[in-house]
């Protein structure tokens, strides 16, 4: 089961003050997980906090899951997936890596989800179309840096993703979809594999961190090296 960004950075301000920091020591994170998402979160600590926008900014990497032969009104699990009408054709390898090469590759418009956490007059997306609404959700620049099949068999496509701020990988799906099959995809799994410098591969597991932390236990950004 998933646990929230936000429980998360409330078990580590739990931790601080069990080993001795004041408990008006500021914590916080560099950019939410989705609640069906895993993979790293950067928790920042004290003075760290005034780093949150900058990290925020910088590139990600995400190792995602598309299924081709379904669709969800989110986009991805949140609402269970329903198979597309009739047969469809099994795009080959070659097709696919030339539409990601063509479409999704470098700076591309994409619509949010609908089922998202932005505001339409001053609303919440999600919030509207669980009402039964439609929120109009404008298409936004955004960046691909590289995108790569790690693997591929029909239906399902797993891909690693290097991408830039505000880039939303269940919309990805659902367009990588429609442009291979003419309807759209879903996102089955999703981990967030690396923020700029700070790697997964790096970082220790909520449960490893010591029930009683001090400053010692922190990692210093490189600029306060």
């Amino acid at each position: 089961m998933r646990i929230k960004s936000t429980t998360v950075v409330r078990s580590v301000k739990r931790r601080l003050i069990a080993g001795g920091c004041p408990r008006s020591i500021k914590v916080g994170h560099a950019g939410t997980l989705d609640p069906l998402a895993s993979g790293l979160l950067i928790v920042l600590v004290g003075r760290g906090t005034r780093w949150c926008e900058r990290l925020m900014a910088r590139e990600k990497e995400y190792l995602a899951t598309i299924d081709l032969s379904r669709s969800s009104p989110t986009d991805d699990l949140e609402v269970e997936p329903v198979p597309h009408d009739g047969p469809l054709e099994a795009p080959s390898r070659e097709r696919l890596e030339a539409i990601l090469a063509e479409r999704f590759s470098g700076t591309i418009q994409q619509r949010p989800p609908t089922f998202s956490a932005i505001r339409v007059d001053g609303k919440r997306a999600y919030a509207s179309a669980r009402a039964g609404e439609k929120p109009e959700l404008k298409p936004r620049p955004i960046i691909i840096h590289q995108i790569t099949i790690l693997e591929y068999a029909w239906p399902n496509l797993s891909l690693d993703i290097r991408c830039g701020k505000g880039t939303y990988i269940r919309s990805l799906a659902r367009d990588i979809g429609e442009a291979l099959t003419g309807l759209p995809g879903v996102l089955t799994a999703l981990r967030r594999t690396a923020i700029g410098p700070y790697r997964i591969e790096h970082s220790t597991e909520l449960d490893a961190l010591p029930v009683h932390m001090t400053t010692a236990d922190l990692v210093p950004l490189p600029e306060e090296s």
